[in-house]
């Protein structure tokens, strides 16, 4: 168990792609992590995602701080798309990346990296119709199944295809 007794943050918002948020809830589950779901609604709320599952909210954006945990990983869907505008989504995110600490990002998700203003000379990948936005915000875009920006912090995946990959590289990373 790799990543045991690690707290790790799953950013989420309303119509999250539930294969992309289960598999890492799971799987960092199986390699001993606490996964808290954070996301702008209330705690002890829940959101759905595209398929209908719902996640309970652990903490509310608003009051959780990345010193309160040692990864973050944000899933794709639409859900990025509808927390991306958020000061605190914003804040949150910038706050793992200032504190030099490990963040995973699969498909959509890296839209609230580039409006948390933190891709500028990364490298990185995503969903296709996301690569042309990673790069006007100033991100290296790479179509690969998983790209590990060391420097940055940064494990990133294009879809649920990669997840495995993407999985694998970042509990390697994040242990």
């Amino acid at each position: 168990m790799k990543l045991n007794g690690k707290r790790v943050a799953l950013l989420i918002g309303p119509a999250f792609d539930d294969s992309e948020t289960l598999y890492p809830f799971y799987r960092l589950k199986e390699e001993g992590a606490v996964v808290e779901v954070v996301s702008p609604a209330e705690p002890g709320s829940s959101i759905a995602g595209n398929a209908g599952i719902a996640l309970k909210v652990d903490h509310s954006v608003d009051t959780a701080r990345a010193d309160q945990y040692d990864a973050l990983v944000i899933p794709g869907g639409r859900s990025p798309d509808r927390i991306r505008a958020n000061p605190e989504v914003q804040r949150f995110v910038r706050e793992f990346f200032e504190g030099h600490k490990p963040v995973a990002s699969v498909c959509h998700g890296p839209q609230v990296l580039i409006n948390a203003g933190v891709v500028r000379g990364v490298r990185m990948t995503s969903w296709a119709s996301v690569a042309q936005d990673v790069r006007n915000a100033g991100g290296l875009y790479e179509d690969s199944e998983v790209v590990v920006d060391k420097e940055a912090g940064l494990v990133s995946s294009r879809s649920p295809a990669d997840m495995p990959a993407w999985m694998r590289a970042f509990v390697e990373f994040a242990s």
